[in-house]
């Protein structure tokens, strides 16, 4: 899952990216093949639509394939803190695939972070999440992964610095960082709330992206969904649990359902990683399903305060230097689609005044949105997104930084003024 944004809810629900991007399984033994066994043919058929199904909802193709690849032939670099990894090949290639994995050896790499032969797996692939997932789900996914084409290439190792390349420090990480245990629901809670509670936390792993990392690669337990940085895609997921960023304390419901199931509603549209999960994993999913993470998504609990993030900062004089040129920048490249006062033309065309994700601490998606541009995911709901054009080649760093200080101060935002090195140091980020 790779996204976030500007004019919006910049990133509710993330499933792709975090300090270490999901990194499956490194390889196998040569244990006898296995399949899920379903009673008729019939039955089988269903099995393997319904881990297609939560293969959707694990949005195990964003990391696992590769633009322009062969479906689940893994390869896909991520650069980490750590060193570059490889997601591998989960087709069911005998070879260099997971052809020889039995049922077995899957539920063990989903629920305790092993591999077929035992060996510990790197945390980028989120077991601490996917542990939640019952066995029957873990079956379901494995049936359909077994019915994909199978691919003939091999798995590219990591390539990780000392001693992040010694698994056996995962030792002392899973003591700290892991605790096993599939989904225990709420008795107190309806069943609606504890589906969408199980897909937030299980399969979606959704805190991956929107709890903050420590030095060690853990999450902080005390920012729990609170926002962090995304380092591997340089864009900020923003907190959910305060209304100052991301928090949805004051979302209608439908309006959370909206967002998750098109990449656009009347409070805000998705952009950057967001819009690759809303893409390849959120449209697919049931309106009961949807619906159900919503419901838990708002009962998420809001704190006053949202995170502070490093922020460079200008002078006051200087940030009013900005301001005052951002007006004109906003006049002459933004006010036809956002509105002269800011209100813009939703859902096309996002509000900018009172949008929260617009006046965050970080402005680090703003300023991505100005230079490079984006769409909101095109999905059944919303095939033909209007998108923002990027002004990389049009407007200097000084520029950039004056137009995002506009919008983040005007029309009653509470923002800071942007730095023109903060923008600099973004132009310079990989997009991905």
């Amino acid at each position: 899952m790779k996204r976030k944004s500007l004019f919006a809810l910049s990133a509710v629900v993330v499933v792709a990216a975090a300090a270490l991007v999901p990194v499956l399984w490194s390889g196998g033994d040569n244990l006898h093949n296995g399949s899920a066994v379903a009673a008729t043919p019939a039955d089988q058929a269903a099995l393997v639509k319904k881990g297609e199904y939560l293969a959707r909802a694990g949005d195990c193709i964003a990391c696992h394939t590769v633009r322009g690849g062969k479906q689940f032939a893994g390869g896909l670099p991520m650069a980490t803190p750590f060193g570059t990894m490889f997601t591998p090949n989960i087709t069911p290639d005998d070879q260099y695939g997971i052809g020889k994995w039995t049922q077995d050896d899957f539920y063990r790499a989903m629920h305790t972070g092993r591999s077929k032969d035992g060996s510990l797996l790197y945390p980028g692939f989120p077991f601490t999440s996917y542990t939640k997932v019952t066995r029957a789900d873990s079956d379901a996914i494995y049936a359909y992964l077994r019915s994909v084409t199978p691919v003939n290439v091999p798995s590219r190792p990591h390539e990780l610095r000392f001693p992040f390349n010694q698994r056996n420090m995962l030792i002392g990480w899973r003591t700290l960082f892991f605790r096993e245990g599939e989904y225990k629901a709420d008795p107190t809670k309806s069943v609606e709330w504890n589906r969408g509670a199980y897909l937030i936390e299980g399969l979606g792993h959704c805190g991956m992206c929107h709890t903050s990392i420590n030095a060690m690669g853990g999450p902080v337990s005390s920012a729990a969904f609170a926002g962090g940085l995304i380092p591997l895609q340089n864009w900020y997921a923003p907190s959910l649990t305060s209304n100052k960023e991301a928090g949805l304390g004051d979302w209608e419901t439908k309006d959370i359902a909206d967002l998750l199931k098109t990449g656009v509603s009347n409070r805000g549209a998705v952009f950057g990683p967001m819009a690759e999960v809303v893409h390849n994993s959120l449209q697919y999913m049931s309106d009961a399903d949807i619906n159900a993470m919503a419901t838990y998504l708002k009962t998420i609990p809001q704190k006053s305060e949202a995170p502070e993030p490093l922020q460079l900062e200008t002078s006051e004089k200087f940030g009013g230097e900005l301001l005052k040129q951002g007006q004109k920048i906003y006049a002459d490249n933004c006010a036809k689609c956002h509105a002269d006062n800011g209100l813009g033309q939703p859902p096309a065309f996002p509000p900018l005044a009172n949008n929260q994700s617009i006046q965050m601490p970080s402005a680090v998606n703003p300023i991505r949105m100005v230079l490079n541009g984006g769409y909101p995911p095109s999905t059944d709901a919303n095939p033909h997104p209007y998108g923002m054009p990027p002004f990389a080649q049009s407007l200097s760093n000084q520029e950039v930084a004056a137009v995002v200080t506009y919008i983040r101060m005007s029309w009653g935002n509470h923002g800071t003024a942007v730095s023109p090195q903060q923008v600099s140091d973004l132009r310079s980020a990989p997009l991905d």
